[in-house]
């Protein structure tokens, strides 16, 4: 089989760091102690075992590890789909038959998976390091082709007590939890992705064009102040609302909103 990444960046803002007086773009130097700069062919890769000592491994070295996944990928089991925990996936990419006559084991293996619902778990070597991969059917069955996700290793995670753990266990009020489940059916609608678009992308690239054609920037939208508010009054205020919209405009992303308190500590794994 052959692997290709499965999604772009090219939609993507980027920016470049510039001096603000010159416009010039501003290059970083490889440079040690005393800035004396460095050659590339001198910069090896070196892991560090003590506060200022490290190992030295050289590209060719890396290249000379003998790992039966660079080249294949090693399928260790199948499992059901849905015992795959959604937390696990990082990147997706898109498989398709080799060209040297793999096509019908291919499609055998494919029809057999969409079957039973069972998705391959393997390895495979690639991007410098050994990836945890699991293959399954493309979710439109029309699509010929099956999909491969980059699993993250168990010691990638972080442990989920250490932030759950002072969640207390809280009494269900039987009114309030009938609310919220009128609520989540009310607001039920198929997924379809076309409906979401990147808002903060957008607005960036309006903010550059303005600037780049010398127009006046965007106005900039006045949020009302958030308020803490009781949120089972917030779950009747939206369920009467959903009740007064037409059918067909129940699917839009406005649900209830949740103010978010306190700092964040870090982003998001």
């Amino acid at each position: 089989i052959q692997l290709y990444p499965a999604t772009s960046s090219t939609s993507e803002v980027s920016f470049h760091q510039i001096d603000r007086r010159s416009h010039q773009r501003i290059h970083h130097l490889n440079v040690i102690d005393g800035d004396k700069p460095i050659a590339n062919d001198d910069i090896v890769k070196g892991f560090e075992y003590s506060k200022g000592k490290y190992v030295i491994v050289e590209p060719d070295e890396i290249k000379g590890l003998r790992l039966a996944t660079q080249k294949t990928i090693s399928v260790a089991q199948f499992i059901d789909a849905k015992d795959l925990p959604p937390y696990l996936f990082e990147k997706p990419y898109f498989v398709v038959p080799d060209q040297k006559g793999s096509a019908e084991a291919f499609a055998v293996v494919r029809e057999a998976m969409i079957q039973s619902d069972k998705v391959a778990i393997g390895e495979a070597a690639f991007s410098g390091r050994e990836h945890l991969i699991a293959i399954a059917p493309h979710p439109d069955k029309k699509v010929r082709g099956m999909m491969a996700y980059t699993l993250r290793y168990a010691e990638e995670l972080r442990k989920a007590k250490d932030y759950f753990g002072g969640i207390h266990e809280q009494s269900i009020d039987k009114k309030e939890l009938e609310l919220a489940n009128q609520l989540i059916k009310s607001q039920s609608a198929p997924f379809r992705l076309d409906d979401f678009k990147d808002d903060y992308e957008a607005a960036l690239r309006e903010l550059i064009n303005a600037k780049r054609n010398e127009k006046p920037l965007p106005a900039v939208e006045e949020k009302p102040r958030a308020k803490v508010v009781n949120l089972m009054d917030a779950l009747r205020r939206s369920v009467d609302e959903s009740k007064s919209k037409p059918a067909s405009t129940r699917s839009s992303r406005k649900g209830p909103r949740l103010v978010k308190t306190g700092k964040r500590s870090h982003r998001a794994a």
